[in-house]
């Protein structure tokens, strides 16, 4: 057996739906599932998602307000009104304010932009800014990315006669500010088709409608934001990064080219992950460590040197928030494990003082990874007795809905199911440790503790054909909502498996199953090749992809997860050492068996003297509970009921035989009845024979060995046919009639000739019918094993 790293979620589909689509799309029935599973039902709806460059945008005037902020702006442009762009900090925030700031001035506006600093301001509108921006002359207020929150500080620019037009997509509160216009796709009430924009892609609306036309010419921005805030890559979103990704691949932006020239870019191959990995952690870098002006700069700037520049110090800004990260992370982790150990705590809620509030999101997503559970973590300031953080959560636990009903003790927060920011009191820091461990006691469930992983489908090796990886390469762009397609495939053989890279670090293996084959490729995987028996019927998890290599293409399966639900047998007889092997299995799963007593003694096995479990009767392996352990069995039992009794007694995940043993039976003579009958006549002959002295002479005139002629005379003691005295046997006046087998010694004898053929000499696959039928042999029906 081998355990899943994750608990396997696999959605059973209509397999009516799935034929009918096939047919009616002309796809395979692997892609019918996979369109299937993303909600697609018509043939119209597959292409449609498969052919995201041909789609239309949806008509910015379906969004509520929109009408109303555009007669504003135009007014505000036609009087030479000065408008001011209030943006973010992360790379969703920069890209939305270099959108809006960039439309606006296509129009014609008098616009200038102010993204507050993460440390000094927080998140979102702030008096002071308001204020400043009202001194400046200011009469038009438009934010990205952030305002839906800001009640009290769009009252006060009311107050000072500023209009407010608020485009924001982060979730609502139960109360909404009075701004001259709301563009927001969750607003109540709201009729747009589609609700998950990024911020981005809000600003972008309000540009198409400002300018009476779709411009293309912001969609590399768009792109970079929407991947960056981890919206759903679903419906309208998928057709700005589908479009957004072609803009990039030209981009004729001087700063953006020259980012790609530091960070090694090939233009022509960007695609989502490299926008989601390389690209926007830069332009996040700037907002995480200071001001995000720089980053806005960056993608505006029309100056090859200063483009130059800034893309260096992006790039450098970067490399000091991964070292920053890593840092707090470290610290984060230990206090966790010494504070507040996952066992005990449902949600981690820790707060450090000195940790940098601009990454501390990100070292509570490597908590989730970590330890699987939501996390949120605080950085305080004990001069103005706050702290301030984020949170990141886990599937199953919404983070917004569980903050919202701690809204006493957060006076400013916000965010997303999955992801939010807060601050508060350092005093309600224990508080809310409380509350979110008291909500999630009632609203999670201890499987929702095992990471899931979502499959699109259960397929045959069969369905994974080169023809099926090239239609999937159509689903891309991959991302939140449209993950990269898991599939599954269940009972496959392994044809071959070995480690590959440095230390062997990954596996390369190829799976089969009636007669169709698939290679594979696990990175970090190479360990579990010593955890899968070579006849295993393997069940993987993985990505299908096309590997294409010196000219040639075929199907590939990048493997995320393995399983072996069977009890597996892993021959290992003739190991001399096993300490390698019992060092390798984890102490927790192991079972160290012998059914002799003096193996303990062995230097290999004394190390483990302290867990190894000596069984010499059928009471003792019956008593030993072996469910779901691996069983190390060190030695040939003296008979083979012993092994079957402590086979009886449960389900073991794996065993490894070793059975070692000081001598060998096999190469012992085993007299058959005409050895016997033939030295029976031979004592009825010379009516008794000095075996002390003469026993060696005899055998060496048969043939035997002298152990050979000392075993029989045992035996015929044993059962009264001889007399012994002073190392001279004598024959019984007419014995009674018994068989051999009354005989212990001639029984532990044959006992152990059997043991030894059976289990030291016999194939793998004899063995493992010998220990399978052992197995079948319990009494109690739910103790019944499959083996592998």
């Amino acid at each position: 057996m081998l355990k899943a790293k994750t608990r396997w979620e696999v959605e059973r589909l209509d397999e009516q739906a799935v034929r009918r689509l096939a047919e009616e799309a002309g796809v395979t029935p692997l892609l019918a599932r996979l369109l299937v599973r993303r909600g697609v039902q018509t043939a119209s709806e597959a292409a449609a998602f498969l052919n995201p460059l041909e789609q239309s945008f949806h008509d910015p005037f379906l969004l509520d307000g929109m009408e109303r902020a555009i007669q504003r702006l135009k007014g505000a442009i036609d009087a030479g009104e000065r408008v001011l762009v209030y943006g973010d900090y992360d790379a969703d925030g920069v890209c939305s304010t270099s959108v809006m700031v960039s439309a606006l001035k296509e129009a014609g506006a008098s616009v200038e932009f102010y993204i507050p600093n993460r440390f000094t301001e927080g998140y979102g509108p702030n008096m002071a800014a308001f204020r400043s921006a009202k001194e400046r002359g200011v009469s038009v207020i438009v934010t990205v990315d952030n305002g839906i929150a800001a009640v009290k500080e769009i009252a006060a620019a009311n107050e000072w006669g500023m209009d407010v037009i608020v485009t924001d997509h982060h979730e609502p509160g139960p109360v909404l500010p009075e701004a001259h216009a709301i563009i927001h796709p969750k607003q109540p009430g709201s009729t747009y088709p589609f609700r998950d924009l990024a911020g981005v892609g809000v600003a972008f609306k309000v540009a198409h409608a400002l300018l009476g036309r779709v411009p293309r010419h912001l969609l590399d921005l768009v792109a970079i934001g929407t991947i960056a805030d981890l919206v759903p890559l679903v419906g309208e979103n998928r057709l700005f990064v589908a479009h957004g990704l072609e803009a990039l691949r030209a981009t004729e932006r001087i700063g953006l080219r020259a980012l790609f020239r530091q960070c090694r870019i090939d233009a022509g191959a960007i695609n989502e992950q490299t926008v989601g990995f390389v690209i926007a952690p830069r332009l996040n870098a700037a907002g995480r460590l200071g001001g995000a002006d720089p980053a806005v700069a960056l993608l505006m700037t029309d100056d090859e040197n200063e483009a130059v520049q800034l893309a260096a110090e992006m790039d450098e800004l970067n490399r000091e928030r991964q070292q920053l990260v890593a840092q707090i992370a470290e610290e984060a982790a230990d206090m966790v494990r010494r504070q507040f150990p996952p066992e005990e705590h449902r949600v981690l809620v820790v707060a450090g003082e000195g940790w940098n509030a601009g990454v501390v999101g990100i070292v509570a997503s490597k908590l989730v990874e970590q330890f699987y559970r939501p996390a949120v973590v605080l950085s305080i300031d004990r001069e103005k007795g706050i702290a301030k953080g984020s949170a990141r959560s886990i599937h199953g636990f919404d983070l917004f809905a569980s903050l919202s009903q701690c809204r006493d003790l957060l006076p400013h927060f916000g965010g997303h199911p999955m992801a939010a920011g807060m601050t508060l009191a350092l005093d309600d820091v224990e508080e809310l440790r409380q509350r979110l461990n008291a909500i999630a006691a009632e609203t999670l469930s201890e499987d929702d503790f095992t990471p899931p992983t979502f499959i699109d489908a259960s397929c045959s090796v069969a369905e994974l054909t080169l023809e099926a990886a090239r239609g999937l390469e159509r689903f891309a762009p991959f991302g939140v909502g449209n993950p990269r397609p898991l599939v599954l495939i269940e009972g496959a053989s392994v044809e071959t498996m070995r480690r590959v890279g440095a230390n062997g670090a990954h596996m390369k293996a190829v799976f089969s199953q009636d007669g169709a084959a698939i290679d594979a490729i696990g990175f970090g995987l190479g360990p579990l090749c010593e955890e899968i028996a070579p006849d295993a019927r393997i069940s993987a998890v993985g990505e299908l992809s096309v590997n294409e290599w010196n000219g040639f293409a075929k199907p590939q399966l990048s493997l995320c997860d393995l399983a072996v639900s069977d009890c597996q047998l892993f021959d290992v007889r003739g190991c001399r050492d096993v300490r390698p092997l019992l060092e390798r299995l984890p102490k927790e799963k192991r079972l160290v068996v012998s059914f002799r007593c003096e193996t303990g003694q062995r230097p290999d096995v004394a190390p483990f003297r302290g867990e190894l479990h000596c069984v010499p009767t059928e009471e003792e392996a019956g008593a030993l509970s072996i469910d779901d352990r691996y069983v190390v069995l060190l030695d040939v039992p003296p008979r083979l009921a012993l092994l079957s009794a402590l086979l009886g007694s449960g389900r073991p995940a794996r065993i490894y035989a070793v059975f070692a043993q000081p001598e060998a039976q096999f190469f012992r003579t085993f007299p058959t009845r005409e050895h016997f009958k033939w030295f029976y006549a031979f004592l009825h002959q010379h009516r008794s024979f000095p075996l002390a002295k003469r026993g060696g002479e005899l055998a060496r005139a048969r043939g035997w060995t002298e152990e050979t002629v000392h075993f029989m005379a045992k035996v015929f003691l044993e059962l009264d046919f001889i007399r012994e005295q002073n190392g001279v046997i004598s024959l019984v006046h007419q014995p009674a009639k018994r068989d051999l087998h009354e005989s212990p010694t001639y029984r532990r004898r044959r006992d152990e000739l059997e043991a030894e053929h059976q289990l030291v000499y016999s194939t793998y696959e004899q063995l493992k019918r010998c220990l399978a039928e052992m197995t079948r042999s319990q009494t109690h029906e739910e103790a019944n094993v499959s083996w592998t």
